[in-house]
């Protein structure tokens, strides 16, 4: 779906987002929601993928002495602490020393680094009950010059697609995106400068998921980007589940969804014909996100609590092995994850909403992937 050109063009354009955050002096609260709204194939044995015994990403400057409080965690690789519930999130920095988080819950996104204050670059009002609130944001394609932020957020009549620019209030994009007490988690981001890509949860409702007529369960094309035009978006996949995330591969053309069904978690590839399945989990661990760099695909579970890797697929080699467990049971319940052209990941922690919250919780978490290594046998 994604060509190198434009795979390129929005991960440089990441670390420009970050240092346009960083500089800002002031928060920015657009808690006014529609306001001046018109203003402006594949499976095979298992290859071996080492399990790393050290998350410790290499240093790339000197760390300053940690500040006093109960939100300072000794693990070098915690990024921030003390978030609230999280969402989504993206690097900050090449290195991922940087952070940015949506605190699902509050409706914030929050740029830090460690042992820094979190700083509120953006606020939204949000129904955060269930699994809804601030789901998902992207920067826009021409942020330096315009600061315009997208986002999916959970309102108290629908989920909803809007911008929000400094000093002005949230501008809808697409409303009447069903919501329900569970199934709002989607995704979002900007597949070219003119196309914006959204996957919404099926709302708690799969049959919804399944028709037309619904926004919900969709992999949505939205092209028209200016606010109160609620022009109907084109659909390119339908029967999505719940926590659904998207990963744009950095090594492929390729673009992943992962997501939760009454039956499996699933990862899929997105194909011109829709979904097509590349690893199912029966066991039903919770898959909450999904990264995808460094020839290898990523996802976080919630309930068990991991980071399991698969080997990408390509078309020399179409086929995807057994995933392999690479991180267990060291931060708790996992929400999103992100990555990195070269290899670095970070994932947020859900332990408020779903296990047991530590002083520091929930936090962002750097690790260096493993690679994984080609079965040769």
């Amino acid at each position: 779906m994604e060509s190198g050109r434009s795979r390129g063009y929005r991960f440089a354009l990441l670390t420009v987002l970050v240092a346009a955050l960083l500089a800002a002096t002031a928060c920015t609260d657009f808690s006014v929601q529609d306001r001046q709204a018109q203003a402006g194939q594949f499976s095979s044995e298992p290859p071996m993928v080492p399990v790393r015994t050290s998350t410790t990403p290499p240093s790339t400057e000197t760390e300053s002495p940690p500040p006093p409080g109960p939100c300072v965690d000794p693990d070098p690789n915690v990024i921030t602490t003390c978030l609230a519930s999280t969402g989504d999130l993206v690097p900050g920095d090449a290195d991922g020393a940087v952070t940015v988080v949506a605190e699902r819950t509050t409706g914030k996104i929050i740029t830090a680094k460690r042992y820094s204050e979190h700083k509120v670059v953006a606020s939204f009002s949000v129904d955060g009950s269930g699994d809804g609130g601030l789901i998902a944001f992207a920067k826009s394609p021409t942020y330096s010059q315009d600061q315009l932020i997208y986002a999916l957020i959970t309102t108290p009549s629908d989920n909803r697609v809007v911008r929000i620019a400094p000093g002005d209030v949230a501008k809808p994009i697409l409303v009447g995106i069903p919501k329900g007490p569970t199934g709002n988690m989607g995704a979002m981001f900007f597949n070219s400068p003119t196309e914006l890509i959204v996957a919404t949860g099926n709302a708690g409702d799969p049959a919804a998921a399944d028709n037309p007529a619904s926004l919900a369960g969709k992999l949505l094309s939205i092209t028209s980007l200016t606010s109160g035009g609620n022009v109907a978006p084109k659909i390119l996949a339908s029967g999505l589940g719940s926590n659904v995330s998207l990963c744009p591969s950095l090594s492929t053309s390729n673009l992943y969804l992962a997501d939760q069904t009454a039956t499996e978690d699933r990862l899929s590839v997105v194909s011109k014909a829709g979904l097509k399945p590349l690893w199912t989990w029966p066991d039903k661990p919770q898959i909450a996100g999904c990264a995808a760099t460094n020839n290898a695909i990523y996802v976080t579970t919630t309930r068990t609590k991991h980071i399991e890797a698969l080997n990408e697929p390509t078309q020399s080699k179409p086929t995807v092995q057994k995933p392999t467990v690479v991180l267990k049971d060291q931060y708790g319940a996992l929400g999103r994850i992100t990555g990195l052209a070269n290899g670095m990941l970070q994932f947020a922690t859900v332990n408020r909403e779903s296990g047991k919250p530590v002083s520091t919780d929930d936090r962002v978490v750097r690790f260096l992937a493993p690679t994984p290594q080609e079965d040769k046998r």
